[in-house]
């Protein structure tokens, strides 16, 4: 059966192939115009949504630093995470822009 045909038309439907979690932390997006200061909004095992003050370009190249609270993580210490992705999407709002990137490498660190 396809699943297309299951779904009604008339309501929007958002598959996600990971949870999502929500998590406020401060972190620097590096970017190819430079280093850019934001706070996380939530992460997933595949991606991040970010708050900025600009835009990024869809399908830019970004890098960043997230500390992972130990409460968060449920670990002893807090777990550093590097991650380099891409901007999926970009949506201007009244005072902030929201951005998404998809996580395409990542490594832990202490």
């Amino acid at each position: 059966m396809d699943i297309s045909l299951a779904l009604d038309a008339e309501r929007s439907v958002e598959l996600r192939a990971a949870v999502r979690f929500p998590l406020c932390v401060p972190i620097t997006i590096c970017t190819a115009m430079g280093d850019l200061p934001a706070v996380t909004e939530n992460i997933s095992a595949n991606g991040v949504l970010f708050q900025l003050a600009n835009p990024l370009q869809v399908g830019s190249i970004v890098s960043f630093t997230i500390k992972m609270p130990a409460e968060a993580m449920g670990t002893p210490t807090d777990v550093v995470l590097h991650c380099t992705g891409r901007v999926v999407r970009c949506t201007p709002d009244v005072k902030t822009t929201h951005v998404a990137a998809v996580i395409d490498k990542y490594h832990f660190s202490h």
